[in-house]
């Protein structure tokens, strides 16, 4: 906005110039071409007369709006009210405009433009007209222009702000919505108020969002199909596979026990997983914030950490929880909960035996942080982003019991809480940090 007002009045400032230049060089034209035109009458007339016809124009002279000037070819003065012939005048009928003048009777006129000639006998006649008139018309030219530059410099700082102010208001609209489709709620979609190009990019990016947004709900339709049609067939097959087990056990054929034993563990795996993908899938579908409420995080923790302490001695395992003071947060409780039981289990699996696991609350200035973490076999960098998402597992995992879908589920809790999870080594070991503060999108 400042910018175009500076640009503006740079524009009318120049404006306003090119007129007076304009003006004052077409009204100079005129007042030369005049007194071209008195000299060529004076021309006419023999040299004798000069004089005596000088002095006549001069007793008619009644606005004393012209001024003449009759002097020798050495400069001494012959005839007219102008006493001095103007230094370094050129006599090749050149208009000249001179601030100042001496002329009888001890007036001096403002502005003038001059003229002046070399007679055949040598003598100078110069002419000379007052441009007070044309100064003056020029003066007011320019201060028409300047009251009506700066009225509609007002007019149009106050218009643009108006119309700023509007486009502001879009913006933030536009900005909303835009935050609300980045934290996943792709039913949302752009305010259209207008007919211009903003509004024509608004409707591009609704298409886009509508045609997102069918294309997610079918694959996750397809998805959750496929688990929960999957997942009861499974189950029974599981429950098929126990009552095999029982017959084998009765007959001696330990391969076949062990068999039987593999399958059902492989059955088993693939009702976590799918368990586990129905689950993010509930996540992801929460109605956004709907279950948030005032969470006190040192509580929560500490919970936490009393549920999870008997598993860390069983292994062996020295679990440390530690936390400060933080306030509340908004928060979904269940969710939270379920998400930070992901991360110890997780830490408490890849903690060898005799190892260290801690969970840590943090007061920083941005907000409160959780950290978990352990001394286990850590992972490598290539791989932490990798590990939150569905079914990754590292190479370096695949010998323990997993579903891989674990992260994936504290990763889907944190979006549904516009809050961060940041996968650092340890050193060794890994470092999960959840930065529990909403970020605002520019």
């Amino acid at each position: 906005m400042t910018v175009y007002t500076v640009i503006f009045s740079l524009s009318v400032m120049l404006l306003i110039g090119f007129i007076g230049w304009v003006v004052t060089g077409a009204m100079e034209h005129e007042t030369d071409v005049v007194m071209d035109w008195q000299l060529i009458y004076f021309d006419s007339m023999p040299h004798g007369d000069l004089a005596a016809a000088i002095s006549r124009r001069i007793e008619h002279e009644r606005m004393h709006s012209n001024y003449y000037g009759l002097f020798t070819a050495d400069g001494q003065h012959i005839a007219g009210d102008m006493l001095v012939f103007p230094p370094n005048l050129p006599v090749n009928r050149t208009g000249v405009t001179l601030h100042t003048l001496a002329v009888a009777g001890a007036e001096r006129a403002p502005v003038v433009r001059v003229m002046a000639e070399q007679r055949l006998n040598g003598e100078k006649l110069v002419l000379a007209r007052d441009l007070t008139h044309v100064l003056r018309v020029r003066q007011r030219i320019i201060n028409a222009l300047i009251g009506g530059g700066i009225l509609c410099m007002f007019t149009g700082i106050a218009g643009g702000f108006a119309l700023s102010m509007r486009q502001m208001r879009r913006l933030r609209a536009i900005r909303q919505a835009t935050q609300l489709v980045a934290q996943g709620d792709l039913g949302q979609r752009l305010p259209a108020g207008g007919r211009d190009e903003i509004d024509m990019l608004v409707q591009l990016i609704n298409h886009m969002l509508a045609e997102v947004e069918r294309l997610m709900n079918e694959v996750k339709g397809a998805c959750d199909g496929i688990a929960h049609d999957l997942r009861t067939p499974l189950a029974r097959m599981h429950t098929l596979l126990g009552h095999v087990a029982e017959r084998t056990g009765r007959h001696d054929d330990p391969e076949l026990s062990m068999l039987v034993e593999r399958t059902r563990i492989e059955t088993t795996a693939l009702l976590d997983r799918f368990r586990a993908m129905l689950r993010i899938s509930e996540i992801g579908a929460l109605q956004r914030r709907g279950g948030f409420a005032s969470l006190q995080l040192e509580t929560l923790i500490r919970e936490v950490g009393e549920l999870y302490e008997p598993l860390a001695e069983s292994r062996s395992i020295q679990f440390i929880v530690r936390t400060q003071p933080v306030g509340t947060i908004r928060a979904d409780r269940d969710l939270l909960f379920e998400a930070l039981g992901n991360l110890l289990d997780n830490a408490l699996k890849f903690t060898p035996t005799g190892g260290t696991v801690r969970m840590e609350l943090n007061a920083t200035p941005a907000g409160p942080q959780v950290e978990v973490i352990d001394n286990g076999p850590g992972i490598p960098q290539g791989d932490r982003d990798a590990v939150l998402q569905r079914f990754y597992r590292s190479e370096h995992t695949h010998h323990i019991a997993g579903s891989g879908l674990g992260l994936s589920i504290v990763s889907t809790v944190m979006r549904v809480h516009d809050f961060t999870i940041r996968l650092r080594d340890a050193a060794p070991g890994t470092r999960a940090t959840i930065e529990c503060w909403t970020r605002i999108l520019a």
